[in-house]
């Protein structure tokens, strides 16, 4: 029942996604993150050519990927400079996650295994798992490299398996750094504390299976790229600004008598 239940949620994810494209990052394959605290979707700003999202610190969050076209694709996903999946620093030949024609699902951690994954969620750089695992320096960018698929005889499958499968021949290696803490900051890095990472967080039911892909290209069709801090961050820096207001128009029936202060 949790398999079918799980089903029907991507397959209403992906109505959803496509109706509102304005939140999509990305042409062959569409990249949204999820505030998945509030239930929201949440908006990207272009800013000098790149695109950002403003996330609340301590929300666990999802990447949502739709396939936007009609044949298999697979998708390398790197969060703060790691590979989702294996832990490894990212890199584009690495394993992925293969959508099916038109699929819609969301990543929702730091896949530990075939069942569970450590769930995603905005946190001060020092507690971010790069950070934590020595690799601060790409903390606040998420990324997918989007591979076709060489053309062959497509393989029989049920129509029900809609969770994401992870590409056959990559290992789902356990970090030891998985409970280390988190290192004192130094003087230099004292500046940039304040800046949005993605933790490690408590592990989550979420199913996957493996899956065999044989790229059409050593080189991915698309990269896609969504950098995010926090908001009053991107608001520091000119990323996005908050609306102006007009002078108060003085109005002679502005309603119930308050009472008087001091």
């Amino acid at each position: 029942m949790q398999n079918r239940r799980h089903v029907l949620t991507l397959a209403a994810s992906a109505a959803v996604a496509i109706s509102m494209p304005a939140f999509a990052v990305g042409g062959l394959v569409a990249l949204e993150l999820v505030d998945r605290s509030r239930g929201e979707t949440l908006p990207t700003y272009t800013h000098r050519g790149s695109a950002w999202v403003a996330g609340l610190p301590g929300s666990r969050y999802a990447v949502r990927l739709t396939n936007r076209s009609g044949a298999r694709v697979l998708v390398v996903l790197s969060v703060d400079g790691v590979n989702a999946i294996s832990g490894e620093t990212a890199a584009t030949g690495q394993t992925g996650y293969v959508l099916e024609p038109w699929q819609t699902t969301e990543i929702t951690g730091w896949r530990k295994n075939l069942s569970e994954a450590a769930a995603f969620y905005f946190t001060a750089l020092p507690d971010s798992y790069a950070a934590r695992t020595d690799r601060p320096d790409n903390v606040g960018v998420i990324g997918v490299a989007v591979f076709r698929e060489r053309e062959r005889e497509l393989l029989m499958r049920r129509p029900s398996e809609a969770e994401p499968r992870v590409a056959q021949g990559s290992a789902d290696r356990e970090r030891a750094a998985e409970s280390a803490a988190a290192p004192a900051p130094s003087a230099k890095a004292a500046a940039r504390d304040e800046r949005l990472g993605t933790g490690h967080g408590e592990r989550e039911f979420a199913p996957a299976t493996q899956t065999r892909f044989e790229r059409a290209s050593d080189r991915p069709a698309e990269v896609v790229r969504v950098r995010y801090d926090s908001f009053e961050n991107l608001l520091a820096a000119g990323v996005v600004t908050r609306p102006r207001r007009g002078p108060a128009v003085p109005e002679p029936f502005p309603g119930f008598v308050p009472d008087p202060k001091g």
